[in-house]
């Protein structure tokens, strides 16, 4: 029973290697990952997001590389309550193109898409009250992106079973960004 547990492991691990390698992953620019983007877009199964989810605006993110190639996020958020502004440190996981943060919870995040320049996808998984919430979140440098992009953001949240009542895409907001004091 311990081999069949430990053969399964393997193949899980060999499987998220491969699904990696597929998706671009292997071999991601960090360089080109850091910068200014703007989150366009979003699909989660999160009970919280799917009641608020017709609320949400387009918020900012800052993505630094630090120098072991950890990864430091800042967000800049617009809620009804104000501009909310987050900062976390990804730690690399050793599987291509994934980063894993402890704070404000346990949350891995795994770019699974991008060209390097103008658009990034990225899954993220949190664990919150003992239950496992996904999010895939479409990155862009300008605040709108071609129906190209748009269209592989849906095949690739289809992909990950959410359906299109999860998928948002985010209107554009001015009174929320990381330039703010």
């Amino acid at each position: 029973m311990r081999t069949v547990g430990l053969s399964l492991g393997l193949a899980l691990l060999c499987l998220l290697h491969a699904e990696a390698e597929n998706l671009g992953a292997v071999g991601l620019d960090k360089s080109k990952i850091a910068g200014k983007w703007h989150i366009i877009a979003l699909a989660s199964d999160s009970e919280h997001y799917l009641r608020r989810k017709d609320e949400l605006k387009m918020a900012m993110a800052t993505i630094a590389v630090l120098g072991e190639g950890d990864l430091k996020v800042s967000f800049a958020i617009p809620t009804p309550e104000g501009c909310k502004k987050l900062e976390s440190i990804y730690k690399q996981t050793g599987i291509p193109g994934e980063y894993y943060s402890s704070e404000r919870g346990n949350k891995t995040a795994q770019v699974v898409d991008t060209d390097g320049k103008t658009y990034a996808v990225i899954f993220a998984s949190r664990v919150k009250d003992g239950k496992t919430l996904h999010m895939l979140r479409l990155y862009s440098r300008t605040r709108q992106v071609s129906p190209k992009i748009t269209a592989l953001f849906k095949k690739l949240a289809k992909e990950k079973s959410f359906t299109d009542k999860m998928i948002k895409m985010l209107p554009s907001q001015e009174e929320c960004s990381l330039d703010e004091a």
